[in-house]
């Protein structure tokens, strides 16, 4: 039987799974992702007290060299704060925490409630790209974790297809990214609530051929705050868990850190999310709390479509 070939670990909290079009290439490519997922964990971490952005957190006021890879990851997260207008902002660290997400995923507990903390904005984060200067002001905690990961699936696939020269699919919890020539009939993606158990129980299954695709939602990653459930997509604006308008929506887009930039921003955005992604020309699927379907920008119809 040939391929894809494929693998999967557990990973920032949540599933990667890497597939290639050559067998060979299947046992460098997951070691290179588990290397290149392990650094970021290092690097922009904010549950962990040896990471980068922890010290970052902890010389606030004062000018920081960074690595090239936080630089990297900072500079796509005020990307999408800048193309999503702030409604995906790396400043809500604070937020999160004010809500009871200060810890892996894992480690959190019901809770009272709490008085929410909008997201300072990232205007306030300094940043010298060139010389990877950082200045952070005191009380702004920075949040990188969707973006980082969304930029994660695409270097990594970059990097898989440009040394083993075939195609690759990296996909991070439902961000993914295609690199390299696609199988057959291109690579088939099956989108459901969630992800992990998404080729079982698909809602539907895409053919995906290059870019990248991503799914937000606010299905899973839930817990009790004052007797009320929150989840983890935050609105900077107010500090409080997006309003659950859309319980998923699932862009594609040229590159996974912008299909998780406006999936994350359609989420925020509620019902005003179809008319934004629309004047974007980005297709995408959204599902609403009740289960009616939307799609926008010659999102496929059918069962099984193409989305490339």
């Amino acid at each position: 039987m040939t391929g894809p070939y494929s693998a999967a670990f557990p990973a920032l909290g949540t599933t990667a799974r890497v597939l290639v079009t050559e067998e060979a290439a299947l046992g460098p490519a997951t070691a290179l992702l588990r290397t290149r997922l392990s650094e970021l964990d290092r690097a922009a971490s904010r549950f962990r007290t040896d990471s980068e952005i922890s010290a970052l957190h902890r010389a606030a006021g004062r000018e920081v060299e960074v690595s090239p890879l936080l630089a990297d990851v900072l500079s796509a997260a005020l990307r999408a704060a800048w193309l999503s207008g702030g409604l995906v902002d790396p400043t809500v660290g604070g937020s999160m925490a004010a809500l009871g997400y200060d810890r892996d995923f894992a480690e959190i507990t019901d809770g009272p409630a709490a008085v929410p903390v909008p997201a300072p904005g990232s205007h306030w984060v300094l940043f010298e790209p060139a010389r990877r200067i950082v200045v952070l002001p005191r009380g702004v905690t920075l949040d990188l974790g969707a973006t980082a990961k969304a930029l994660a699936a695409d270097q990594t696939a970059a990097e898989i297809a440009r040394r083993a020269g075939c195609g690759v699919l990296v996909n991070l919890g439902g961000d993914l990214a295609a690199a390299g020539p696609p199988p057959a009939g291109g690579w088939q993606v099956a989108i459901s609530d969630d992800h992990t158990d998404a080729v079982a129980h698909a809602d539907i299954t895409i053919t995906l051929t290059s870019g990248g695709l991503a799914t937000s939602g606010v299905a899973r990653r839930t817990w009790r705050r004052g007797g009320r459930v929150v989840h983890h997509i935050v609105d900077p604006r107010t500090g409080e868990s997006a309003d659950p308008c859309w319980r998923t929506v699932s862009v594609a887009a040229q590159s996974c850190v912008d299909a998780n930039t406006a999936s994350t921003a359609s989420i925020v955005l509620g019902v005003a999310a179809l008319d934004w992604l629309g004047s974007r020309g980005l297709p995408a699927r959204l599902v609403s709390s009740r289960g009616a379907v939307r799609t926008t920008a010659g999102w496929p119809g059918d069962r099984r479509e193409r989305v490339s």
